[in-house]
């Protein structure tokens, strides 16, 4: 089960709650995520159960006729006794009539399903069980609130980049299936493909296959490993742009520049300002982390959980409000990311980036000049030889 689940329920885990109540709901925003759990769930009912009278109904509807005619094969399911007398697993699959949807919204649609509900509340369970699986559902209808008294909710959102614990959720749930498949990985190897996938449950699941597949009998998946098979997407090619400026890395920083711009062409959500905005976040976070080191707040570490550790332990309150200023309202990943690139600038050299970007922006909002021509020159002047200074000052 993915981390990122989380239960309405009052239990105190989904797992114990699963076992005591024969109706679970798996739904959510993550599709993925509620496919493979619900799965899970399902199979595990079985094994229990035993017996060969296990259904799963396909709710799937393109229309309101469809939504019903799922509805009266679960009710079916549910009044069919179990030929051999041992138990039954019902499950609703990929349920898409529980939201907000027109199919949902009509009128029949929501008399059948509040007809259902009370009925579900006065069944007789025994040995039956019922398994709900959706996306995104409406909490304020009969239905859901009937499921998650009489059974067991779970509602898997999915990880987002905005979300501080992403990473944490993301390399637990790659540990647990890269050992599932008789492996191990190493913490950089680990580190590195959640850098590459992001938070993205599928791709992730796919590329822990395709790392499996790749390794053989050998036991271990290592860095190279990652680097050699592993598709980035496109945060990670983002990220790659502010870790070659970090790393100080001209020719790889141009060659991501080019990467960038050319996608462009074919992704309407990208633009040259796009790109200097994350330049920008990139030179902020590390004269944040300059001056977090300067203060004996952090110190440089290459894992990542100890990095946490000592981000915990930074004064609030000597913090400002404004959060644009404010480290800890950086995603954590990105600061650690950034924690070992700090040393390859001064401070001065960092306030001078930042007045560079500030002069690219207004070249790119205000002149007629070429954008990649503009973005390029700003880089190679960032980039471009260190300037001369004391050598203590270089080691801050």
């Amino acid at each position: 089960m993915p981390p990122q689940a989380k239960t309405s329920s009052v239990a105190n885990t989904a797992e114990a709650a699963a076992r005591q109540r024969p109706v679970a709901l798996v739904c959510g925003e993550d599709e993925f995520a509620v496919k493979q759990r619900a799965r899970e769930i399902f199979q595990k009912w079985s094994s229990e159960l035993g017996g060969m009278d296990h259904e799963i109904i396909d709710a799937t509807a393109g229309n309101s006729g469809d939504a019903l005619k799922a509805i009266s094969k679960l009710r079916e399911a549910l009044q069919t006794l179990p030929f051999f007398g041992t138990g039954k697993a019902v499950w609703l699959r990929d349920c898409n009539f529980l939201g907000e949807e027109r199919t949902a919204s009509t009128a029949d649609v929501t008399e059948t399903l509040a007809s259902l509900a009370d009925e579900l509340k006065t069944f007789s369970w025994g040995n039956v069980r019922l398994l709900v699986s959706a996306g995104k559902v409406d909490k304020r209808k009969v239905f859901y609130k009937t499921l998650d008294k009489i059974g067991n909710v779970e509602l898997l959102d999915g990880w987002s980049v905005n979300d501080k614990d992403w990473v944490d959720q993301a390399e637990a749930w790659a540990r647990k299936t890269i050992k599932s498949r008789g492996k191990e990985v190493s913490e950089a190897a680990l580190s590195e493909l959640i850098e590459c996938v992001g938070p993205h449950a599928r791709q992730l699941d796919s590329e822990v296959e395709k790392l499996c597949l790749f390794v053989g009998a050998r036991a271990q998946i290592e860095l190279v490993d990652v680097n050699t098979i592993c598709t980035k997407n496109k945060m990670a090619r983002a990220f790659a742009l502010g870790d070659a400026l970090g790393n100080r890395n001209l020719p790889a920083l141009l060659r991501c520049l080019d990467e960038e711009l050319w996608e462009m062409q074919f992704d309407k959500d990208k633009s040259e300002i796009g790109l200097l905005y994350g330049l920008i976040s990139k030179v902020r976070a590390l004269l944040m982390l300059k001056e977090m080191i300067r203060e004996g707040w952090v110190k440089p570490t290459n894992d990542y959980n100890s990095f946490k550790s000592q981000l915990e332990r930074v004064p609030r309150e000597q913090l400002p409000a404004d959060k644009k200023y404010n480290p800890l309202a950086l995603n954590p990943y990105v600061l650690f990311k950034a924690l070992s690139q700090v040393r390859n600038y001064s401070e001065t050299e960092l306030v001078s980036a930042m007045d560079s970007l500030l002069q690219c922006n207004q070249r790119l909002v205000t002149s007629a000049l070429d954008e990649a021509l503009v973005l390029q020159q700003t880089l190679v002047q960032i980039v471009g030889a260190p300037k001369q200074q004391n050598p203590v000052a270089r080691a801050a």
